[in-house]
């Protein structure tokens, strides 16, 4: 059994659905991780109205790596998996298969970064559980949707 679902095409332009789809959905990961890395640049409050923990999660020793905030190399991580899905909405194999690299690599990351949140921290903040949600349809967008 192939647990593959083919991309839809639209029938006039050869533009692949889902794979349009991870685009957008890359999308909104993209301006989560920016929102976070402006926000952690200029040393502002990101206001936290869903739940608490969010200055704890954000200032903690993990937000950075190497002086860089995490969010930014989300915000590059995003961008990547936008480009390739965009390509691969126009029926190209390899950058789907690229992207599918991509989106389970951030999938694992995202599954670390959850876990020191919950089990280390013990705090979350509510746009990195936005970007875990992202990075996660992602992941399923990669694992159910084959190019032809």
């Amino acid at each position: 059994m192939n647990d593959d679902i083919t991309a839809e095409d639209d029938g006039q332009s050869g533009i692949k659905k889902l794979p349009l789809a991870a685009a957008v959905v890359a999308l909104i990961g993209l301006v989560d991780a920016v929102y976070l890395t402006v926000k952690h640049l200029r040393n502002e409050v990101v206001p936290c109205s869903l739940v608490e923990g969010c200055e704890k999660v954000l200032s903690s020793a993990y937000a950075e790596i190497g002086g860089i905030p995490i969010a930014a190399f989300g915000a590059v991580a995003y961008f990547l998996a936008f480009s390739l899905a965009v390509l691969a909405a126009y029926g190209n194999r390899l950058t789907w298969t690229l992207f599918r690299v991509q989106a389970a690599l951030m999938a694992a990351y995202t599954l670390w970064l959850l876990y020191l949140q919950a089990f280390v921290i013990g705090a979350f903040c509510q746009f990195c559980l936005i970007s875990a949600a992202t990075s996660l349809t992602l992941f399923i967008f990669a694992l159910f949707v084959k190019i032809r």
